[in-house]
């Protein structure tokens, strides 16, 4: 695509004519942030950051964050009625193309699908209920749709919202706690020697240098990622807070494989030890693995760390291998729920997008409020899979009937058909289908997303 709408020119492309129109016939103004603009993007982001019930941001950490995100999409709406603040606005939303990485990453090739982040959703407490979040997410996938984008995503802080825009979970997450007492390590220690691979202490400059490039690489394999901006990586070490307790508390390793490669990376802190200097809590805060033997021999670092008694690891992934190697299952307490939701805005693009570990036929009914994925859809799963829309259903392939909600929970492959059958959010057009369907979408390796956005 190309012209005014292209992708590439999202930042300038005009805003959305439907929402402007709503939003003001009800007093609102619905508008473009220049981000270029210091004052107003700044006073844009501490309204965002009061939506989410955040500290104001000092001036240099407001400088900073801004020109992190500078480059994304910034909507405001505005109530000029407003004598104090007429330059805050009471809602807030930015968005721009990520790359998702999708199924068929492992087997076949990485695959990645242009999607449309959404981030900073807020709605001031003084303007709720007047349909503000509709118009904001509604502009969102009108938006998304005209640059071209198959699929609109997020995550959330209140999962209640989003299900009427047609998102739903697509990948899980879990958070762990650990009684590193209970651990009885079974698996194999990581050699001392060179020639097999170590774990070794690096500093945060070091880790920060390396995390880029590992996670890069990382990602393709795990359907759910995306690529990151560096602003995270920054935050996530303590650019912005220098001074802060937990920056000063971060402490962090690297495995290193035979010939001198760093495969794994791991940012934990430790907190507590009074009054018992023995019993501190390690607290992972990222760990990424390229290898098997990176990831477990981090893990048995991390598990087996001098006078601590507790481990704690939020945003892991749904199942961690090193669970079976603990010695005792019950040493770990696993809290799984939701974390990236998908919206799928062009059926055939995102399903024809992904990989296959198998061939075969399957026909999706879909209805959607919004009109973007409305139809029925036949997959042609294979090398080169197709996707067709349909006037009737066919007698001869395995038929499910959904509504785009649905569609989008499947797609990653990690949200089960036959489930979403028994709680009657699908219905078997034809007998077994469901089944069918979960035979074609399986991956190799549940979807997970490592970051929030």
């Amino acid at each position: 695509m190309t012209g005014p709408t292209a992708a590439s020119d999202f930042k300038t492309a005009p805003a959305d004519p439907t929402s402007v129109a709503r939003l003001a016939e009800r007093g609102l103004r619905y508008a473009l942030v220049d981000t270029s603009d210091a004052a107003a993007f700044g006073t844009w982001f501490q309204a965002a950051n009061r939506g989410f019930l955040s500290p104001t941001r000092g001036d240099e950490q407001l400088k900073t964050t801004i020109e992190g995100i500078g480059y994304r999409r910034t909507v405001g709406v505005y109530d000029d009625a407003l004598a104090a603040q007429a330059d805050w606005p009471v809602a807030t939303v930015n968005s721009w193309p990520a790359q998702l990485t999708i199924a068929g990453s492992i087997t076949v090739r990485p695959r990645t699908l242009p999607s449309w982040a959404i981030s900073l959703v807020t709605v001031a407490p003084t303007h709720r209920r007047r349909g503000i979040a509709r118009d904001l997410l509604e502009g969102e996938l009108r938006t998304a749709a005209a640059l071209g984008m198959p699929m609109a995503m997020l995550t959330v802080s209140e999962s209640t919202i989003y299900g009427r825009f047609g998102f739903a979970p697509a990948a899980y997450a879990s958070d762990w706690t650990i009684d590193t007492r209970r651990v009885r390590w079974s698996g194999a220690a990581p050699s001392t020697s060179d020639k097999v691979g170590r774990v070794e202490y690096v500093g945060l400059a070091q880790y920060r240098e390396e995390l880029p490039a590992l996670h890069g690489r990382v990602r393709l394999a795990s359907p759910g990622e995306i690529d990151v901006w560096p602003l995270r990586w920054d935050q996530l070490v303590g650019v912005d807070a220098p001074d802060s307790d937990r920056t000063k508390a971060l402490r962090a390793a690297r495995y290193v494989d035979g010939v001198g490669v760093t495969r794994g990376l791991a940012l934990f802190r430790l907190t507590g030890g009074d009054p018992d200097f023995t019993q501190h809590t390690v607290t992972v805060e990222r760990l990424d693995a390229e290898t098997a033997d990176a990831d477990l021999a981090l893990w048995k670092f991390l598990l087996e760390l001098d006078l601590t008694t507790e481990l704690k690891a939020h945003l892991r992934r749904p199942e961690e291998p090193m669970r079976w190697l603990l010695g005792d299952f019950r040493a770990a307490h696993v809290d799984a729920w939701e974390h990236q939701y998908l919206r799928v805005l062009d059926v055939a693009a995102a399903y024809e997008a992904r990989g296959y570990l198998a061939a075969g036929s399957m026909v999706f009914d879909v209805t959607d409020p919004l009109g973007f994925a409305s139809g029925t859809w036949q997959l042609d799963a294979g090398p080169q899979p197709t996707v067709t829309q349909l006037d009737a259903i066919p007698d001869a392939v395995p038929a499910l009937r959904m509504t785009v909600n649905e569609l989008s929970a499947l797609y990653l492959g990690g949200v089960s058909a036959v489930t979403l059958t028994a709680a009657g959010r699908i219905a078997e057009l034809t007998p077994g289908a469901a089944a069918a369907a979960d035979a074609l979408l399986r991956v190799e390796r549940a979807p997970w997303l490592s970051v929030w956005y």
